[in-house]
């Protein structure tokens, strides 16, 4: 009896205690965001310094959505009842994320690898930008990236084949764009291409004359005998082979299965259960409020005319342009400092991160947008860029640089997101996660947020931030009426040029944009919406005792959530403040 006992104590002693739902869940984060980071990458680094370029393939991408599927079933595992609250919602939006990539490869929207601005043929300088160029190192893992793109153009070009063959193609009208996008890459002179210009930093290093003249002809060389080649190559296949292929018609309801993938594009991008219907007549109730608005500040100014006649009057009249490149930036440098002074007024926490006002990059410039935040880093001493269009400077009115400027640098895009890079409590996945409706979202309500605060100082400049919100608002509508209505491209000109005062030119590149990211236009408005119904909601329940500062450090405290997350926060933070 006596040994049977102390064999059984001895046995239980060298059993391994069993890992908690905790753990065990954690331990899936790490593995998974391991396997997420070698597949996602441009360029993967091997053990011996080679640098090789990650398989591009629809068999790549059916053993990703192997995986993921595998990754569900053991998430499926973990006792959820037994996590925290917080990892509970780590839990929801690391399958809403899982969920979301075995849909997207399901689909097969990778055999789509470009846009209205680019794609994987214009991400390749972004590569570079991860390098601080600093050292002769630097330079020389530039030039090894540079020897391997050909491969990763071949691939990419071998993928687009595929979905020639599957009907997987965008549309004429999106497809035709790459000419324009790959003249900085087309150049004769290698020193004139955009793979050139981290060479150009040569001259504030300290490296010898040999060294620098070295790098110099080498990146050169590889221009010439590599680049340069691949890309012809690529704009031959592109005129002859996949512009031919590409659709005359421009929605994703046209592509196989489209209506289907729309409608899950839909959920991705707005986290919600709304249908492309009930989104459509969003849309059209908010631009009927928005145009009522806006008809009462034409009555303000006495403008003599009509609605269409004043969104020509702002259109052409040149006291709303600016006459320079500097001028423009200026301008918008003014409202970013007169935006920072306001902020310890709204916000209790705000980033360690600076931000800067520069132009967009002129290789992108002719098909982007009015202005973009581009993110720093506190890791690699890199400031946050406010990015400004200086392209075609009469169609930058500057009636609406405040509401830009509120939603992409502050109160927006920059505060939001560099606060999120602060936050060292989150796993991996979520501290790398960006969902449109969030942050897009976000920067809709800073730009109402400004009325509020004082900024805008004209009639002109509260049109100008009618006009954004009017713009996401048309949007709900033309995304829709293109994807999943059967509009054509023109319907989608005329509602949003008779409805906003954006520039012609604007209209254009942004219905552009709609059409070759099926969706993501919906996330600004749905967003917006739903953080100013949180905060109505918070503000009628906590009457005196709602604090503004308290209520946005609950909506930018955990990173970019999901909108059915966002709201649960916010209700646990109401419940908490009636207290």
């Amino acid at each position: 009896m006596f040994y049977w006992f102390y064999a059984t104590i001895l046995s239980w002693a060298w059993l391994t205690p069993t890992p908690s739902s905790t753990t065990k869940l954690h331990q899936i984060f790490q593995e998974e965001w391991k396997f997420r980071t070698s597949q996602g990458r441009l360029f993967e680094q091997s053990k011996n310094g080679e640098i090789i370029v990650c398989e591009i393939s629809p068999l790549a991408e059916q053993r990703n959505a192997t995986y993921w599927k595998t990754i569900l079933k053991r998430l499926e595992t973990i006792k959820y009842d037994q996590l925290s609250t917080e990892d509970q919602v780590n839990y929801r939006i690391f399958k809403f994320q899982l969920e979301d990539f075995i849909a997207e490869v399901a689909f097969e929207s990778y055999l789509m690898p470009l846009n209205a601005e680019g794609g994987f043929y214009t991400n390749l300088p972004n590569a570079a930008k991860q390098l601080p160029f600093k050292t002769e190192q630097d330079y020389e893992t530039y030039l090894k990236r540079l020897a391997i793109v050909p491969k990763y153009m071949d691939d990419y070009i071998a993928l687009m084949r595929i979905g020639i063959q599957k009907g997987m193609v965008q549309p004429r009208i999106i497809v035709e764009k790459y000419k324009a996008l790959i003249e900085p890459y087309l150049k004769d002179n290698p020193t004139e291409s955009i793979f050139y210009t981290p060479l150009l930093g040569l001259d504030k290093t300290n490296f010898s004359a040999a060294t620098k003249q070295g790098l110099q002809q080498r990146t050169q060389t590889i221009i010439q005998e590599q680049l340069l080649p691949t890309y012809r190559k690529f704009d031959q296949f592109m005129a002859q082979t996949y512009l031919p292929a590409a659709n005359v018609a421009i929605g994703a309801a046209y592509l196989p299965n489209g209506k289907a993938y729309y409608e899950q594009r839909v959920q991705y991008f707005t986290t919600l259960s709304l249908t492309p219907d009930e989104i459509f007549n969003i849309g059209q109730r908010e631009v009927a409020r928005i145009k009522a608005d806006m008809e009462k500040i034409i009555q303000e100014l006495q403008f003599k005319g009509s609605f269409t006649d004043f969104l020509q009057f702002l259109r052409t009249d040149p006291q709303f342009y600016a006459k320079t490149p500097k001028d423009l930036l200026k301008e918008a440098s003014y409202w970013a400092k007169k935006i920072d002074w306001k902020l310890p007024q709204y916000f209790n926490t705000l980033p360690r991160l600076p931000y800067g006002v520069q132009p967009v990059p002129a290789a992108i410039a002719p098909n982007y947008t009015g202005g973009r935040y581009s993110p720093g880093s506190l890791k690699n001493h890199k400031a946050g860029e406010y990015w400004v269009n200086t392209y075609k400077l009469e169609s930058r009115p500057l009636y609406v640089l405040p509401a830009l400027t509120l939603h992409e640098a502050v109160p927006g895009h920059h505060l939001q997101i560099s606060l999120s890079e602060e936050l060292d409590n989150l796993p991996n996945f979520r501290r790398n996660t960006y969902l449109s409706c969030y942050g897009e979202g976000w920067g809709l309500y800073s730009e109402w947020l400004g009325i509020e605060a004082d900024i805008y100082e004209t009639p002109y400049e509260h049109f100008g931030r009618m006009t954004y919100e009017m713009w996401r608002a048309c949007r709900l509508v033309i995304d829709v009426g293109i994807h999943y209505n059967n509009w054509t491209r023109q319907q989608a000109v005329d509602f949003m040029a008779s409805n906003t005062a954006l520039s012609l030119h604007e209209v254009n590149t942004e219905i552009d944009r709609y059409i070759g990211w099926p969706a993501q236009a919906l996330s600004y408005k749905i967003g917006e919406l739903k953080i100013r119904e949180l905060r109505q909601k918070a503000e009628q329940t906590l009457g005196n005792a709602f604090d503004i500062r308290a209520f946005h450090d609950v909506i930018l405290s955990h990173g970019s959530v999901p909108l059915f997350i966002l709201e649960e926060y916010v209700e646990a933070y109401i419940a908490k403040s009636k207290k």
